[in-house]
């Protein structure tokens, strides 16, 4: 099953994730316990209907029902950092026993507005480096939650450029700057790059326009791909990411199958919905009684190669076999 569906079923199975927090609403009373959610992307955005699908989805086989025992406030960011501070100030407002942040960019507005209400993020690569906790075993403090990766991986995706494109000697890393993480991911790609006989370029994007600049600039040279780091600028625009690569016949890597869904060539990287059910133990944890401080921070348990074997076909490349064999899932 492609994760398309699984993301209909996860709505379909939970009865309309994103009517859910207008029930709840309707339906508080004494005894409910309040949970925030803060995400980055839309709410018509499936990928992020299916991270929030599969949170809600974790909360039930807890025994949270919504409008019984739980209710949920949910706010989508789409991308806007300014709608993101104004968000998070809303649901601290609420006082909620405790709230799920996508990203810095949902994590990092909340820690602003309050020191007291637990946080769990999910998808944040350095909450150390971010100043969100004080460290991984003792995050301290009222935050903790799920890494999207550890560094040691992002060389790894400069190293799948070279296998499924090997006439590739220039690939441009698409990053947020604002994410404290990025020099240190950057290093550890440009680490690799020698041995490859590869160059890498770091390429700061804010927007859509700075991604079509970027992206036209870097397809001016011959045999140059890409690698394009998660965030919630990026994640937010994948698909214009996605479809000037098509357009420019460039071989690109993701960090997140989701891209592959939406036509992106591969990716190698963590299990995303994973981290949003796991996400939900620990809000579960901290509603009987546990502490954000007293709860690590978790490395991913779960990392999936995904490849699209038609986005392959019209770049012209033919994916290696030993790439195929290792593919946790195949789109066509």
């Amino acid at each position: 099953m492609n994760a398309l569906l699984r993301r209909r079923n996860f709505i379909t199975l939970l009865g309309g994730a994103a009517a859910w927090p207008v029930a709840a609403r309707a339906q508080g009373r004494a005894g409910v316990r309040r949970i925030g959610v803060l995400n980055t992307l839309a709410a018509d955005d499936a990928v992020a209907q299916a991270r929030y699908g599969a949170f809600l989805q974790g909360l039930q086989q807890a025994g949270w029902t919504i409008g019984r025992n739980v209710q949920v406030e949910t706010r989508w960011g789409a991308g806007d950092p300014d709608r993101l501070r104004t968000y998070a100030a809303e649901l601290v407002a609420l006082a909620p026993e405790v709230i799920l942040a996508t990203g810095n960019a949902a994590t990092a507005p909340l820690l602003q507005a309050t020191r007291t209400v637990p946080i769990v993020f999910a998808i944040v690569p350095d909450p150390v480096g971010a100043g969100f906790v004080n460290s991984l075993a003792q995050p301290g403090g009222n935050v903790t939650g799920f890494i999207s990766n550890e560094y040691g991986l992002s060389p790894k995706w400069l190293e799948l450029l070279k296998e499924i494109a090997p006439n590739v000697t220039r690939a441009g890393i698409i990053r947020d700057p604002a994410l404290v993480s990025g020099p240190a991911q950057f290093a550890a790609i440009q680490s690799m790059a020698p041995s490859l006989g590869m160059e890498v370029t770091p390429i700061n994007v804010r927007d859509a326009s700075d991604i079509e600049r970027a992206i036209i600039a870097l397809a001016r040279v011959a045999n140059t791909g890409l690698v394009v780091i998660g965030s919630a600028v990026v994640a937010f625009h994948r698909h214009v990411i996605i479809a000037l690569a098509a357009r420019y016949k460039l071989p690109a890597v993701y960090v997140e199958g989701a891209y592959v869904d939406d036509g992106g060539l591969i990716s190698y990287g963590a299990d995303f919905l994973d981290q949003y059910r796991r996400a939900s133990g620990y809000v579960d944890r901290i509603l009987k009684g546990e502490k954000a401080a007293d709860l690590p921070v978790q490395a991913p348990t779960r990392y999936e190669l995904v490849v699209n074997l038609k986005t392959a076909k019209a770049l012209g490349l033919d994916i290696p076999p030993a790439v195929l064999a290792r593919a946790d899932r195949v789109v066509e």
